[in-house]
């Protein structure tokens, strides 16, 4: 439809009504990762099954050797409409500690904050029971007013995403063809700020690592050895510090061969956004950025890879002091991977070059800790363009294109699994304290959310 007031409209009038159904649901304490709360997980599964039945969704309750899915199915008002997946998730985080709360976790609530600004208190208000709330009761403002859906949706709930999501690869695996879609919309992100909504375009891939040189058998008095034989800490440091140069580039062989340029439209978008290297680390104690010189803070975390290290030890570190040449030395490396960067090709790199570094009479040993790929959405992408222009339609100011510092799992799995890509909106801010007590989700991102997807489902 082209005129969406009398949606909107809808929405606003249900929006007390959408207000006691996130109650409802916040009230149900679905921790995942405790396994005395497995009844209110369910419950909670069961609570969402109710709720899209009322919506004349085909939904069900669907068991995992973990906590149950909720599966949902929605055919659209036209048969030529695209189909969509979208995901959220039911369960929470452990409250603790409790005597931290202003008030009970599970108890939700208005709030009014100095300025007039309300928000809604409670765990999993915004993370991530409001968040899925606000595209189910933008469907119903739909159904309400039109009896029908622009899209062709089905709806996948997790409920172990708060503790590791063990039962979600096998549960994409086995149903791939009932889940497959043209691409998923994903409701676990947030704002740049209260005013400004944001579409996640980029998530960057992980590589972690473990490495471990040995040289002598045994710890060495430095006194009667040093100066003869190999130190491990020597090695494995220089190798480390060989990882980069002087500007900041990475120096493994071919690791930049898949990397690609972020656009100057882009990154003259993001020059707007006020975050500069002083504001950025000065949060932190820190005010020079350290990665590639010549690029900003936001290139730098958003679009760039990245190679830390994230622990090192060996030898004696203990209380006092033990002169040892130490036997052996470890280090945890983690790699951020941008563009179309290969994991494997990205590791086995990496282990050539630390293999390189090594005397013939050491040897060195590696531990594997994950990898993934990172997510790119094309910043010219039409399901991008629609969306960010239905966001800039309902907030204050324009939608900005954002990149994820992090990563995202269910992404990559949707990828990887389903083949397909993941349009990421949220509306929570950095100030919600998801994960922390007191959590909440300003009333105004979850009103203007709901508005927001009835305004992205008619674009799309």
């Amino acid at each position: 439809m082209t005129d969406l007031t009398p949606v909107l409209d809808r929405a606003d009038k249900n929006l007390d009504k959408s207000l006691e159904r996130l109650f409802e649901l916040v009230r149900i304490p679905s921790i995942s990762t405790d396994p005395s709360y497995k009844a209110d997980c369910r419950k909670a599964a069961e609570w969402l099954v109710s709720t899209l039945t009322e919506l004349g969704f085909t939904a069900s309750v669907r068991d995992t050797p973990g906590h149950p899915m909720v599966v949902a199915h929605h055919e659209a008002g036209r048969a030529d409409a695209p189909h969509v997946l979208f995901y959220g998730h039911y369960d929470v985080q452990p409250v603790d500690p409790l005597e931290l709360w202003e008030n009970d976790p599970f108890a939700p609530a208005i709030k009014e904050l100095e300025g007039g600004r309300k928000i809604i208190t409670g765990r999993g208000t915004s993370d991530d029971k409001g968040q899925l709330l606000t595209f189910l009761e933008a469907c119903r403002a739909y159904k309400d007013t039109v009896g029908s859906l622009p899209v062709k949706i089905t709806i996948l709930f997790e409920g172990e995403e708060e503790s590791g999501s063990p039962s979600l690869k096998p549960f994409l695996e086995a149903n791939r063809d009932e889940l497959k879609a043209e691409y998923a919309l994903v409701c676990d992100t947030g704002m740049w700020d209260a005013q400004t909504p944001a579409i996640a375009a980029t998530l960057r891939g992980l590589v972690g690592e473990e490495v471990t040189v040995q040289a002598a058998d045994r710890d060495l008095h430095s006194g009667l050895f040093g100066g003869a034989a190999a130190n491990p800490i020597h090695i494995l440091t220089t190798a480390l510090a060989g990882l980069r140069d002087e500007t900041g580039r990475i120096t493994l062989p071919g690791f930049y061969d898949d990397v690609e340029e972020t656009p100057e439209n882009i990154k003259a978008s993001w020059g707007t956004l006020g975050r500069d290297a002083k504001s950025f680390l000065g949060e932190v104690g820190l005010s020079e950025p350290s990665g590639e010189k010549g690029r900003s803070v936001l290139e730098l975390t958003w679009a760039r890879p990245t190679c830390e290290v994230n622990g090192i030890w060996g030898g004696y570190t203990g209380e006092g002091f033990k002169t040892v040449i130490a036997a052996k030395a470890s280090a945890k490396i983690s790699f951020r991977l941008v563009g179309t960067q290969d994991p494997e090709k990205i590791r086995e790199s990496f282990r050539a070059y630390i293999r390189s570094m090594i005397p013939a009479d050491c040897s060195v040993e590696f531990h594997e800790h994950g990898g993934s790929p990172a997510i790119q959405l094309s910043y010219d992408s039409p399901v991008l363009t629609k969306a960010k222009a239905a966001l800039s339609d309902e907030w204050p100011k324009p939608a900005v294109i954002v990149g994820m510092g992090g990563s995202i799992p269910i992404v990559g799995d949707f990828q990887t699994y389903l083949g397909m890509d993941s349009l990421l909106v949220g509306f929570g801010l950095i100030d919600d304290r998801i994960h922390s007590p007191n959590e909440k989700y300003d009333l105004n991102s979850f009103h203007k959310g709901i508005r927001s997807w009835v305004r992205i489902l008619a674009a799309l």
